[in-house]
């Protein structure tokens, strides 16, 4: 995917994420459904415009979703420790009658939208009727781009286009504040310069304690993470 013109995150040593040219920013919630599986999202609200800013990364701001400066009280460690490796060679491929799915776990941020209807990765290798459909949209839903899924017969891509956007996920279910999701091919950049690779949609840690900085690990439910913005 090539990056939208412009529009970057990049992420500071020790310190917040600087978000530059007018990056639309909103806040969603996960739906459960009636069994409590992650179903869908619900808008709560649209943050005002900015052309640009720094969004906490540390967890501690008092001003979230921006960063007032909590993490140099803090002595926040942001270091990185992701990787960079391109999805497609860290994929495990999944096959299936008509799609295949394809995961890679450690991207994993925990919102569960892969679990309803006994699993995206059982689902897939099932011809019953609905079966395609329903993982297509579970993989669609997943923020962070865990599971992708492709035509099995042409390797086509089969999930929308997000428009360049930022999301701050909200988790009521787990009474948690989840990651940043970054939609629609926005370039992110570390602190020492290097670019990661561009994807449709990501999530970055914002608790501050993730294991793979700067992306999500799902730890803000462990650590109980509220951003109270």
């Amino acid at each position: 995917m090539e990056p939208v013109d412009g529009m970057r995150i990049r992420v500071t040593k020790n310190g917040p994420y600087i978000a530059s040219d007018l990056i639309p920013m909103s806040r969603e919630a996960i739906v459960a459904d009636e069994d409590g599986e992650s179903r869908e999202w619900a808008l709560e609200g649209r943050l005002d415009d900015r052309p640009k800013c720094a969004l906490c990364r540390c967890g501690q701001s008092g001003s979230k979703p921006l960063c007032d400066g909590s993490h140099l009280d803090a002595n926040f460690d942001g270091t990185e420790a992701a990787g960079n490796e391109p999805y497609a060679d860290r994929a495990v491929a999944i096959p299936g009658p008509t799609l295949t799915l394809h995961d890679v776990p450690t991207l994993c941020a925990e919102a569960r939208f892969c679990h309803r209807a006994g699993g995206a990765w059982r689902l897939v290798e099932s011809s019953a009727a609905g079966a395609a459909e329903t993982v297509i949209e579970e993989c669609a839903s997943c923020p962070s781009g865990r599971y992708t899924v492709t035509d099995t017969a042409t390797g086509d891509p089969m999930e929308p286009r997000f428009a360049p956007s930022l999301v701050f996920v909200e988790d009521p279910q787990k009474d948690r504040s989840g990651p940043i999701w970054v939609r629609g091919g926005i370039q992110v950049e570390s602190a020492d310069g290097e670019l990661y690779e561009v994807r449709n949609r990501v999530t970055l840690c914002r608790c501050g304690k993730s294991s793979k900085k700067p992306f999500c690990d799902g730890t803000h439910i462990e650590c109980g993470f509220q951003a109270h913005e």
